[in-house]
């Protein structure tokens, strides 16, 4: 199956469920407004502005060269976040050596087309160049290096992008904090640290805290919002959660994502569907695709029916 037709039903079942849901929402009326015709009307971006929320997409370096991939990429949606260029081991491969030439390429590309930038992501456990994981850290150190690294990066892109992933994947499934090098040498308090070095390097980004498996209440979600409340009381700059909606129809949807998004709301912060997908187990059928565009619906109206929840993502619309 070539690419450009992936692509193209792509677009359609998103496209579908997204008007869709638009429609039930009031945004949209009249004949265009019908699921099967949106996608030749207006383009998904348009339809998310509509309802004051953006519709992006993640995206890579090496699949920039495919031109029927980018000009999906250029036209469908409004904001974009680099999948890999702006991680720590693409960032600075060396001690105190930056390289921003992969995400340079994409916010060069998004800007092109008059997108925003999602960046992603500051502090992660996964993806540390070698010299960072293959050594022992004092505090002192490790904090002079996250701050370097952290204010190096933001200092960088200031004014270019939307918001940043500041600190990605924090917390186990029961909610106790991951045990990452930064975690096991500086405590928790790397997370507000992080926050604070992050917004005097750039005050107009938003800053997000961002995580798998917490759509739903449930333990882990419980630790982020506990977090924030924390966080909120210590004043310390925090814009908002994001939800990587990393989904799977064998697993079910979590049905308390609107009640989750709305507690989340209640404490200020803003919310976002970051990394949607929606994966099956092969092969594929009618009903499982069926089933996957009414839970990308249902992921948008859940989005549309929470004021403070800013947009949607899904992670890199060529894989579906």
């Amino acid at each position: 199956m070539s690419r450009t037709f992936r692509t193209s039903r792509t677009r359609l079942r998103l496209a579908g469920a997204l008007a869709a849901s638009l429609v039930a929402a009031g945004v949209a009326s009249g004949p265009a407004a019908q699921a099967g015709e949106q996608h030749e009307a207006r383009t998904l971006a348009e339809l998310a502005q509509r309802h004051g929320r953006y519709f992006g997409s993640a995206t890579d370096n090496p699949e920039l060269a495919d031109e029927p991939y980018t000009a999906v990429l250029g036209s469908e949606f409004d904001m974009i976040t680099p999948g890999n260029g702006m991680k720590w081991y693409a960032t600075e491969p060396q001690q105190g050596v930056f390289d921003f030439s992969a995400g340079d390429e994409i916010v060069g590309l998004a800007r092109a087309a008059h997108q925003e930038v999602r960046a992603h992501t500051l502090v992660w456990h996964s993806q540390l160049p070698g010299w960072l994981t293959s050594r022992e850290w004092t505090a002192d150190e490790l904090r002079a290096v996250l701050k370097n690294h952290i204010q190096t990066e933001v200092r960088h892109y200031r004014g270019q992008v939307y918001a940043w992933d500041v600190v990605n994947e924090a917390f186990n499934e029961d909610g106790t904090y991951r045990e990452t090098v930064f975690y096991r040498t500086l405590g928790p308090g790397y997370i507000a640290d992080a926050l604070r070095w992050a917004h005097q390097a750039d005050p107009k980004a938003k800053l997000y805290l961002n995580d798998y498996n917490i759509e739903a209440v449930g333990p882990k979600s419980d630790a982020y919002h506990a977090l924030a409340q924390e966080l909120k009381a210590q004043g310390v700059p925090l814009d908002g959660i994001g939800l990587q909606a990393h989904l799977a129809l064998q697993y079910g949807y979590p049905t308390s994502l609107e009640e989750n998004l709305r507690r989340f709301a209640r404490l200020g912060l803003d919310t976002a569907l970051t990394e949607v997908d929606v994966r099956m187990q092969l092969p594929v059928t009618e009903e499982k695709l069926a089933r996957q565009a009414e839970w990308y619906g249902d992921l948008t109206e859940a989005c549309l029916a929470v004021r403070r929840c800013a947009g949607i993502t899904v992670w890199d619309h060529k894989r579906f």
